[in-house]
């Protein structure tokens, strides 16, 4: 049975371009309120809205829908490493914004996507996982990148221990609703990064 909503003004939409943008922008409004396990590919076509077919089309099974989402955020600058890639951002300052309080709006308080989908996802060997392992590791090469511009000497140490910080203090403000939760996290990331950079740089 078809449960897509069949208004005029839906079928309309259903016969319009931007099919795969609607899909993607409807699943991530609900893995955001309800979780990924939670919702189904038939929630996610009514609330596109577009046919069963349509989404099918554009992605075969659920996972495909989910990493397609992962990499849409990935890509979009908007997560928690976003940041480290910035140029306009001094390099410390970039390694600081890692512990930023998240905007205002959101309300409740998310964690890191990527950790979320591999719990949701656990199987070591999922694709799921397996790309939401890819992105971690991803963190570490740009704190890496980062502390090797600012004159560390042995960066993938001290990265490792900041990624920890920074995933670690984004699960703890998801699960603790307490958005301002990364000072701490912070706090203990200067005093590494006193300790492990040049005193010329350490500051700046």
């Amino acid at each position: 049975m078809d449960t897509s909503v069949n208004t005029p003004a839906a079928a309309s939409q259903r016969r319009g371009r931007g099919g795969r943008e609607r899909i993607l922008a409807a699943a991530a409004r609900l893995f955001a309120t309800q979780g990924i396990g939670a919702t189904g590919m038939e929630q996610v076509a009514e609330e596109a809205p577009v046919s069963k077919r349509t989404l099918y089309a554009h992605f075969r099974t659920k996972n495909d829908l989910v990493i397609a989402h992962l990499r849409g955020l990935a890509l979009s600058g908007a997560t928690l490493e976003g940041v480290l890639t910035r140029d306009d951002i001094p390099p410390r300052e970039r390694i600081r914004r890692l512990f930023d309080q998240p905007a205002a709006d959101a309300t409740p308080v998310r964690g890191c996507p990527f950790i979320d989908a591999a719990a949701e996802f656990p199987d070591p060997e999922s694709a799921v996982h397996s790309y939401a392992r890819e992105q971690k590791l991803r963190m570490v090469h740009l704190i890496v990148a980062v502390l090797t511009e600012l004159g560390c000497r042995e960066p993938l140490p001290l990265a490792e221990q900041l990624a920890t910080l920074a995933d670690g203090a984004a699960s703890r403000a998801m699960v603790l609703d307490e958005a301002d939760y990364g000072r701490h996290a912070r706090a203990a990331a200067e005093i590494l990064l006193d300790h492990a950079l040049p005193e010329e740089t350490g500051k700046a």
